[in-house]
């Protein structure tokens, strides 16, 4: 099954910063509870946007979120130890966003990391920068899987994310990431892939036809797992179209239950 992270509480956005600021927990809960209810696995908590209080609007979000939630949370930060603090706050296992191959980052994260009961989002970005090919993708990908399965991470529980790159910038970008996708999939079976699917859109108009085509692209070509808006009716219901259409939804189940639903129209 194609997992689902929603991607609406971030405090980047300017609805829920204000929620956040104003401590308002309606709003917040019946975002969540409308992601969940649109079919998310997992709701993305990210804080960081209001400089100097990530720590204390994490912990408020957490609190309220699984007073409602009945899903397990994705914490995304590049601070181990706002990390660390969500990570203590939960019970059901989490996903950790994000890893990477950058050298502080990674000496950072790997011993929080270690024995924790968790899935993790690692980023195919070194210090060089992002990566510029493919193959770049598939060896930086190589690289984060063998440092998270020292520290005794199995493959199920890691997440890569191949970087996608606006097509604006490059017209070969969106290749570059089926190809690099494929090649995950097939060099490290067991390992799930994973990206912030609107990147792709980033400078051109009609942004939410390219993501929703690039989505089918990347699933036909092995992606399961995105970080994404649930309640985006149209892009779900190329989701669950595209899902049936590979033959990963039993008896098309989650089709036609989408189709009764009213959520998948012609």
């Amino acid at each position: 099954m194609f997992i689902i992270v929603g991607e609406r509480i971030n405090t980047s956005r300017k609805n829920v910063r204000e929620a956040v600021s104003n401590r308002d927990k309606t709003y917040i809960q019946q975002d969540v509870e409308k992601q969940q209810d649109s079919g998310a696995n997992y709701i993305d908590v990210n804080a960081g946007a209001r400089i100097g209080h990530e720590a204390e609007d994490m912990q408020w979000l957490i609190k309220v979120i699984r007073e409602v939630v009945k899903i397990p949370l994705c914490f995304d930060s590049p601070d181990p130890n706002i990390l660390k603090m969500a990570y203590d706050l939960v019970d059901e296992p989490p996903m950790i966003n994000s890893i990477s191959l950058e050298k502080e980052r990674l000496n950072r994260m790997l011993p929080f990391l270690k024995g924790k009961n968790c899935k993790i989002v690692a980023l195919c970005m070194d210090d060089a920068g992002l990566p510029t090919s493919a193959q770049d993708v598939i060896d930086r990908a190589e690289k984060l899987v063998c440092s998270l399965e020292d520290i005794g991470m199995q493959r199920d529980a890691i997440f890569i994310d191949p970087l996608i790159q606006p097509v604006s910038t490059n017209t070969s970008n969106a290749l570059t990431v089926l190809d690099a996708v494929q090649g995950i999939m097939r060099k490290f079976p067991g390992v799930h892939t994973i990206c912030g699917l609107s990147n792709i859109s980033y400078g051109l108009p009609q942004r939410k036809i390219i993501n929703r085509s690039f989505l089918s692209l990347l699933m036909a070509s092995g992606l399961d797992a995105a970080i994404l808006d649930p309640l985006d009716l149209n892009l779900m219901a190329v989701l669950r179209t595209t899902e049936m259409l590979l033959g990963k939804d039993d008896f098309c189940a989650r089709y036609l239950k989408g189709v009764r639903a009213g959520k998948i129209q012609a």
